[in-house]
């Protein structure tokens, strides 16, 4: 009894969450909204840093889509739903890799393109290994980005660490974890700033 009532609760989310497509019903699309001001701390920590190279993020295949997914981590983790009438303006991957040079940019950063990258300057390149809304319950969620960051300076690696944020989402739905996943992204970007400004000698003066 017990098993078919969580069935019918699963069933009951999933059709919130736009699982069950309808037939001609419009999609609403999300992108991380505009560039806010960036935290006191983290802009004036950057300010010394010259220009870099910040490469494309790469990903995995399902972030190369403009499918938004969720996680039911309470009924089934290792599958990830897609919402039926919600999508991302672009792929995951650009949305990250246009924030983080931004926000790069934001605090006073020079960033520039691999195309542009003169030789001999620091490169950044960023790997995502998870973005994702996961849900704890039905009525709770929470925004979770992992990046690999690692630095490169005449193709040789300087140092390289894993940035992972959570954010909680303030409704459970497409939305929500719309703008969780912008915000986790936004503590990220924070989080590589701070870390950059720990390795001023591998970067040109």
């Amino acid at each position: 009894m017990e098993s078919t009532l969580n069935k019918l609760a699963c069933i009951a989310l999933l059709a919130a969450l736009g699982g069950c497509a309808t037939k001609g019903a419009p999609t609403t699309v999300y992108d991380f909204g505009p560039l806010t001001p960036a935290a006191a701390p983290a802009a004036t920590a950057a300010a010394a840093l010259p220009a870099l190279v910040v490469a494309d993020v790469n990903g995995p295949a399902s972030l190369d889509s403009n499918r938004m997914y969720y996680r039911l981590l309470y009924a089934d983790a290792q599958q990830a739903r897609p919402y039926a009438q919600n999508a991302w303006s672009v792929t995951p991957l650009q949305l990250l890799t246009q924030r983080l040079r931004a926000r790069l940019a934001q605090a006073g950063v020079k960033v520039l393109a691999t195309t542009d990258a003169a030789v001999g300057m620091p490169v950044l390149r960023l790997e995502a290994d998870d973005f994702s809304q996961n849900f704890d319950s039905q009525a709770s969620s929470s925004g979770q980005v992992s990046l690999r960051a690692s630095l490169f300076r005449a193709h040789k690696l300087v140092d390289q660490k894993t940035f992972t944020r959570s954010t909680a989402a303030r409704s459970a739905d497409a939305a929500g974890g719309a703008r969780a996943l912008a915000d986790s992204s936004d503590a990220i970007a924070a989080d590589i700033l701070a870390w950059l400004n720990t390795l001023p000698a591998a970067l040109p003066q």
